[in-house]
C-alpha cells in the first residue's frame, strides 16, 4: 500500500471509543484499521454482518479533535478492494483536513497555577515515564463534555485525583457499550443502556495530605483493614447518600449507582479492596481445609466499626437506613495513573522509551484456592487489559430499583449478597491490585 499504513487495534479503539455507537457491533465487524502516517487520517474496514460484504471508511479530527467520517465505501464484494480504495484516497488531495486550530477541550492548558498543581499532575505533564498515560487522557478528553471547571480541577491539588477517577469512568462505561446523558450537573454520569438509564455518582476516598508516605508493613495495613479503611469509605458513601440523588426528577424510578476509588494513601487502592466488601455486606469470611483438601468458607459477622472519638459505626452499609436507594456500588482498584498509561502503552501512544512491568494478585479460579495467582508481565501492543478489568459491582441485596446484571459483560466482577454469603460472578482475568513498575534507561534520565 502506498500510503495507508496498517496500525494497532487498541489505538484505534482509543481513537474511536466515544465516535463509533455501541449498537454499532451488532450490525458489523470491525476487521482493519490504518493511518496515513501522521494522524491526520485514519481508516477502518469492517464486515457487515447484513450482507456479508465489506465497507470502508476514512475519518479526520474535526475542530474538537474528535474525529468524523469523512468518506465511506460499502456494499464492497472483497476485502482487497476495500483495501485499495481507502489507500488510493488517503493519498489523494479529495479529503479536507479540517483546522485543528480551533478550540477544543485541553485538560493540559496553560492556567498559570503552578503553585496549585497536583504533584502527580506535574509528572502527567512533563515526565516521560507517564507520557502514554498523557496521550491516552488527551485522546479520551477530546470527547467530555465540560458541565463545569473540570480543567482547573483537574489540575489542581483537591481535585486531580477524582478527575482522573471520573475519565477512567468514562471509558469504562463507554467499554461496557453505555451511551451518556449529559444534560444535568448532577449526578455525574446518567447513562443508558438497552432503552433503560442509570444515574451513577462518582466519589472518592480522598487524601488528607499530597506528600508521598512510606508503603506500609503488613501489620499496619491490616490493623487499618479492620477499621479505619470501613470508616473511609463509609463517610465517603454517607457523604453522597446526603444529597439523596435519587430524589431528582430526572433521576426517580431508575438504578441509582456510586462509584467509589481510594486516593487516601499512596498506593492505598493496591490493599483496600476487602475492606469494602467487609464495610458493604458486614461480614468477614473465615477460611479452612477439610480432610479431602475442599475449602471450606465461613461467615463471620462484623460487629461495628469505633472512630477515633469513640463513636461506634455500624457496618453492613446495605443494610443501613436510606441505603435502599442505592442499586449498587461499584470499586476499582485500577482506575489510576498507571491504568491510562498501560492502556496508552499498549496502544503505542506515547514514547516508546519507557518500559512498563506490570505486576498484581488476580483472582484465581480455583475452587479450593485460598490465595490469588500473583502475575508478572511486560506491557506491549500484545497486552490485552481493557477498561472494565478490575472492576467489581457490589449488587444491594435490599435495593427498592436493582440494577440489572446484564448491564455488564462478563470483563467485570459482579457481586451479590444472600444467607451471610458473598456469590461472586467473576471474569477469566479480575486484578485485586496491581503495580506497574516504570524503567526508563539510565541514558535517557541524563
Amino acid at each position: 500500500m502506498k500510503t495507508a499504513i496498517p496500525i494497532n487495534k487498541k489505538l484505534f479503539d482509543i481513537y474511536l471509543l466515544f465516535t463509533r455507537e455501541p449498537f454499532v457491533q451488532y450490525f458489523s465487524k470491525e476487521l482493519e484499521f490504518y493511518s496515513n502516517g501522521n494522524g491526520g487520517l485514519i481508516g477502518l474496514i469492517s464486515l457487515d454482518y447484513t450482507d456479508n460484504d465489506y465497507y470502508g471508511c476514512i475519518l479526520s479530527r474535526d475542530k474538537s479533535k474528535q474525529y468524523r467520517a469523512e468518506l465511506i465505501t460499502a456494499s464492497v464484494e472483497t476485502i482487497e478492494e476495500v483495501r485499495n480504495w481507502i489507500d488510493d484516497e488517503m493519498s489523494s488531495n479529495s479529503i479536507v483536513f479540517h483546522d485543528n486550530k480551533h478550540e477544543y477541550f485541553d485538560l493540559f492548558k496553560n492556567l498559570n497555577n503552578e503553585e496549585k498543581q497536583h504533584p502527580n499532575y506535574k509528572l502527567l505533564n512533563t515526565n516521560i515515564a507517564l507520557s502514554m498515560a498523557k496521550e491516552t487522557i488527551k485522546e479520551v478528553s477530546y470527547h467530555y463534555k465540560d458541565i463545569g471547571n473540570f480543567i482547573d480541577q483537574f489540575q489542581s491539588i483537591n481535585g486531580f485525583d477524582a478527575r482522573v477517577w471520573e475519565l477512567f469512568l468514562f471509558c469504562f462505561f463507554r467499554e461496557q457499550f453505555f451511551s451518556f446523558k449529559r444534560n444535568f450537573n448532577s449526578p455525574d454520569y446518567m447513562i443508558e443502556k438497552f432503552n433503560q438509564e442509570i444515574a451513577v455518582e462518582a466519589v472518592i476516598v480522598s487524601r488528607k495530605t499530597h506528600l508521598e508516605s512510606e508503603p506500609k508493613e503488613a501489620d499496619e495495613i491490616q490493623k487499618k483493614l479492620d477499621n479505619d479503611i470501613p470508616l473511609l469509605f463509609g463517610n465517603a458513601l454517607f457523604d453522597k447518600m446526603k444529597m439523596e440523588y435519587w430524589k431528582k426528577e430526572h433521576v426517580k424510578g431508575k438504578p441509582f449507582l456510586i462509584a467509589i476509588a481510594d486516593f487516601h494513601d499512596t498506593m492505598s487502592m493496591t490493599w483496600t479492596f476487602n475492606a469494602l466488601s467487609d464495610y458493604l455486606y458486614g461480614y468477614k469470611y473465615e477460611h479452612s481445609f477439610d480432610k479431602e483438601g475442599k475449602l471450606i468458607v465461613k461467615p463471620v459477622k462484623i460487629g461495628n466499626y469505633t472512630k477515633p472519638n469513640g463513636t461506634k459505626i455500624s457496618s453492613g452499609f446495605f443494610f443501613q437506613p436510606n441505603s435502599e436507594n442505592v442499586s449498587a456500588i461499584i470499586f476499582s482498584s485500577c482506575g489510576t495513573l498507571s491504568k491510562f498509561n498501560r492502556m496508552g502503552k499498549q496502544a503505542e501512544l506515547g514514547s516508546n522509551i519507557p518500559t512498563l512491568i506490570r505486576m498484581g494478585s488476580f483472582y484465581n479460579h480455583d475452587p479450593n484456592a485460598d490465595k490469588p495467582h500473583l502475575v508478572s508481565y511486560p506491557v506491549s501492543k500484545d497486552s490485552n487489559e481493557t477498561w472494565s478489568e478490575g472492576t467489581v459491582v457490589f449488587h444491594n441485596p435490599n435495593a427498592k430499583i436493582p440494577v440489572n446484571p446484564a448491564f455488564f459483560d462478563d470483563r467485570v466482577a459482579q457481586c451479590f449478597f444472600e444467607n451471610k454469603f458473598i456469590h461472586s460472578k467473576m471474569p477469566k482475568y479480575f486484578p485485586y491490585n496491581s503495580f506497574t513498575q516504570n524503567l526508563i534507561p539510565k541514558e535517557e534520565k541524563e
